[in-house]
C-alpha cells in the first residue's frame, strides 16, 4: 500500500500509518527567522511530524552564511552569536511548537560559520537537509549552495523564496539521466515518490554500445520504483543539452508538478567546484520545491 493510501487511512482511523523504511530518522532544517519563522522551518515541522523523525532546527545568522570551507575559522561575530542562542528564548521557542505540531523530539542550534561548512557537519548524522534558496542573496547563491551540496552530500529539498505551499507533493517529476547523482536523488526521494499520486519520470540517459558490457548492473529506474510500489509514467523531452535545465521547469510546469527531483551535478576546476548548468538554472528559476543531491 502506498504512503498516499496510508494517509487516507490515517484520515479514516485517525491512526498514524505504519513507519516506512524510507523515511529519513534525522531531518535538519536551515532556519533563516524566528519571528515568525521561516518556510524551512515549518517545512521541517510537518515532514518530521509526517515521518516521526527526529527535527534539527539550526539558525544561520545572515552575517555568516556566505562563510566558505576556506574561511570557516571561528570570527569574533560567531563568537557572540552564542549570546544570540542563550538570551532569546529561540530554543525554547522551536521545540515548543514542534512539540505542539506533532513532533515529540527537536532540537535547536545555533552555527557560529558559513551554510557550507555547517551543513557538511550536520550531514554527518541527518538524512535530509530543508533549506531556503533565498537564504543566500544574489550573486553568491550558486556558488554557496553549490559548495553546500557538493560537500555535505545530502539530499537537500530546496524551498523557493517566499514559499507558503505545503509539503504535501502530490505530483512528482524525477529527471534522470543515468548518473550516479540522479540515482541518489531518485533513491532519496522515495518518502516523496511513495506519497504522491502521480510521478513522471523523464529518462535522459544515453547509452553507447560499450556501456552495455563490461560494466557494473545497470539501474533500470521504472524497475526500481515499481519495486517500491511507485508507478512511474517515462516520459521523454527533446533539446539542445544547454537548455536541458530550461527544458526540465518548462515541463514540470507542463505536468503541474509540485516538486522536481534530479541530481546537483558538479564540474571541477583547480581551485573551485561549481555546479552543472542544469543543476544552475534550476536554483535559479524553479518556482517549485526541488529535492538535490550530489
Amino acid at each position: 500500500m502506498s504512503m498516499y493510501a496510508e494517509e487516507t487511512e490515517t484520515a479514516a482511523t485517525g491512526a498514524d500509518p505504519a513507519p516506512s523504511p524510507h523515511w529519513p530518522n534525522d531531518v535538519v532544517a536551515l532556519v533563516t527567522s524566528t519571528d515568525p519563522w521561516s518556510p524551512a522551518a515549518t517545512a521541517g515541522i510537518a515532514l518530521a511530524r509526517q515521518w516521526g523523525s527526529r527535527l534539527t532546527g539550526c539558525y544561520v545568522d545572515p552575517s555568516l552564511r556566505t562563510l566558505s570551507g576556506a574561511d570557516a575559522e571561528p570570527t569574533v561575530l560567531g563568537l557572540l552569536m552564542r549570546a544570540w542562542d542563550e538570551d532569546h528564548g529561540e530554543r525554547a521557542a522551536f521545540e515548543s511548537l514542534a512539540r505542539a505540531s506533532g513532533v515529540s523530539d527537536a532540537a535547536w542550534a545555533v552555527t557560529h560559520t558559513g551554510v557550507a561548512p555547517t551543513l557538511r557537519q550536520l550531514g554527518a548524522w541527518h538524512d535530509l537537509a530543508i533549506l531556503e534558496r533565498d537564504m543566500v542573496e544574489g550573486h553568491a547563491l550558486l556558488d554557496i549552495l553549490g559548495e553546500t551540496m557538493l560537500s555535505c552530500r545530502l539530499p537537500c529539498l530546496i524551498l523557493p523564496p517566499d514559499w507558503k505551499g505545503g509539503i504535501a507533493f502530490k505530483r512528482i517529476l524525477i529527471a534522470w539521466n543515468g548518473s550516479i547523482e540522479s540515482t541518489r536523488a531518485l533513491h532519496a526521494a522515495l518518502p516523496f515518490l511513495e506519497a504522491a499520486k502521480e510521478v513522471t519520470l523523464i529518462d535522459g540517459e544515453r547509452l553507447n554500445p560499450e556501456d552495455l558490457t563490461g560494466h557494473p548492473p545497470r539501474f533500470d529506474p521504472v524497475t526500481y520504483l515499481m519495486r517500491h510500489n511507485v508507478a512511474a509514467q517515462p516520459h521523454c523531452i527533446r533539446g539542445p543539452h544547454h537548455l536541458a535545465g530550461e527544458k526540465l521547469l518548462q515541463e514540470a510546469a507542463h505536468l503541474h508538478a509540485d516538486l522536481l527531483v534530479m541530481g546537483a551535478y558538479g564540474h571541477s576546476r583547480t581551485r573551485e567546484r561549481i555546479l552543472g548548468g542544469a543543476t544552475r538554472h534550476a536554483l535559479q528559476h524553479a518556482k517549485i520545491p526541488l529535492l538535490m543531491q550530489h
